[in-house]
């Protein structure tokens, strides 16, 4: 996997990936853009979520919508890592039972989300849900 970073001015930057697709950061407490720490956060989110919701998908089960809260701790000092990290799934779909969903989670966060199992070798990474029923 390859990618790059360019500056573009101030603290601003626009990441690349090998795909093509762009994404800007800013330095700056994410005054223009979010900073890289947010898209950490973030990408911790997306990858945990997509496996979620593919899971629960494969399983043949009814979802309609799916967000993950992400709430985070990180250090005073220099440098500002991640203390810990609560990833907060609330999931919807009709008939779909805590037992499903409490499965996807655990899958996600023990076996398939590169993002969060990285980040889980310094960090202390936690999981919650909760399950919406649509009828």
């Amino acid at each position: 996997m390859q990618a790059r970073v360019k500056w573009v001015e101030g603290l601003t930057f626009l990441g690349e990936s090998a795909s093509g697709h762009q994404v800007v950061m800013d330095g700056n407490s994410g005054d223009k853009a979010p900073s890289p720490m947010e898209m950490v956060l973030m990408a911790a989110g997306g990858c945990s979520a997509i496996d979620v919701v593919s899971i629960l998908q494969k399983g043949r089960n009814d979802v309609a919508t799916c967000e993950v809260k992400l709430n985070s701790g990180r250090r005073e000092d220099a440098p500002r890592i991640f203390t810990n990290i609560n990833l907060h799934f609330i999931v919807s779909g009709k008939a779909l039972s805590d037992k499903a969903v409490a499965r996807a989670v655990d899958l996600s966060a023990d076996k398939y989300c590169s993002v969060a199992i990285m980040l889980g070798k310094g960090v202390t990474i936690t999981h919650s849900y909760e399950v919406i029923d649509t009828l």
